[in-house]
């Protein structure tokens, strides 16, 4: 470090790569997780964090012992018979967890030299970052043990939420500190409202199209995966409300993304962001309409899940460059000196 507020333009590049690097692999899990779900591999491992009580999983039946419908039958939901497809697929999802979590923490020895300067906050997020990966593993541990139990499941996803944030937060604030909008006080609290208004929508979201999978889930134990043509038909109301509250999400992200890009320009950090947002708006629609109308495919799921998270992030980021001064908290010099980067 050059001096307590100066940052060393190799120390932060590093950070910076880092960072945007696990938030990379830590979308790649939740898509990993999302095929989980459309797939039912959920449980193709019955144990954790072993699988079949191995550290390698079984390719094979001849693999396992003669009694293991007994063994681990009670926990696979009816599904007693041993699939290496489900299996496989549940335990690449945890290889990638696991190494997501050695991401985490190689960004978070990369925020120490941070702790010399002005800007401490930034190892402290990366240390919450790491202690909430902990937290994440351990509930998917949880998720196994208690067999899916609806609250677990959304509670596991709202902490991955938290992880993005913070992630992003710290990518935000290294790469982009010298992007922030320089608004008048009254431009800043309209975006600045209207974007909690839009985070907190994509949010709810979120949380009602986890419970229409839960409800999927209940649909699925009584007629299976190969009636996928069937299982809208058989949802309730949460399917409906989740539909239809699309529509105001819809309307109020447009009206967020054009202001935003009315503001600051389509060539600006941020009005690249909003247009990247409307994009992944209609192609989050549309795998909603596909799943909808075309019988549930199962590639459709994982996307739409995904197209979310990464929706409600880029939501985020463009919050936190509205918000700049006050929450990225960097002083101009460093400004000047991040843009040097």
């Amino acid at each position: 470090m050059t001096s307590s507020t100066h940052i060393d333009v190799k120390a932060n590049r590093r950070f910076r790569r880092l960072a945007l690097n696990t938030v990379i692999v830590l979308y790649f899990l939740i898509i990993a997780g999302g095929v989980v779900r459309s797939t039912g591999a959920g449980m193709g491992c019955p144990d954790w964090p072993k699988c079949f009580g191995s550290w390698v999983p079984p390719t094979n039946i001849s693999q396992l012992p003669a009694n293991y419908k007994e063994l681990y039958g009670a926990k696979l939901k009816g599904e007693v018979e041993f699939n290496p497809v489900k299996t496989w697929i549940e335990y690449v999802n945890r290889l990638l967890g696991a190494f997501t979590g050695v991401m985490i923490f190689f960004t978070l020895l990369a925020s120490i030299p941070f702790l010399k300067s002005n800007n401490k906050r930034i190892f402290y997020l990366s240390l919450s970052a790491f202690i909430l990966v902990g937290l994440q593993g351990w509930l998917g541990a949880k998720v196994v043990s208690f067999e899916l139990l609806p609250i677990v499941v959304t509670l596991h996803m709202l902490v991955a939420i938290v992880i993005v944030f913070l992630l992003l937060y710290l990518f935000t604030w290294s790469a982009y500190a010298g992007n922030v909008l320089r608004l008048s006080d009254s431009g800043k609290q309209a975006l600045s409202g209207i974007g909690i208004i839009v985070m907190t929508l994509s949010l709810v979201q979120i949380l009602l199209g986890t419970q229409v999978r839960e409800a999927i889930d209940e649909v699925i134990v009584r007629l299976g995966y190969g009636a996928r043509g069937e299982w809208i038909d058989q949802l309730g109301t949460n399917f409906y409300i989740h539909r239809s509250f699309s529509i105001i999400l819809f309307g109020v992200n447009l009206y967020w993304i054009d202001k935003i890009r009315k503001t600051e320009g389509t060539a600006t950090i941020a009005g690249k962001i909003a247009t990247a947002c409307f994009w992944i708006l209609i192609a989050e629609i549309g795998t909603g309409i596909l799943m909808t109308y075309f019988g549930v495919p199962p590639f459709a799921q994982p996307l739409h899940l995904t197209f979310a998270i990464l929706l409600i992030g880029l939501q985020f980021v463009i919050w936190l460059l509205v918000n700049g001064k006050q929450f990225l908290n960097v002083p101009e010099e460093v400004r000047l000196e991040h843009n040097r980067v």
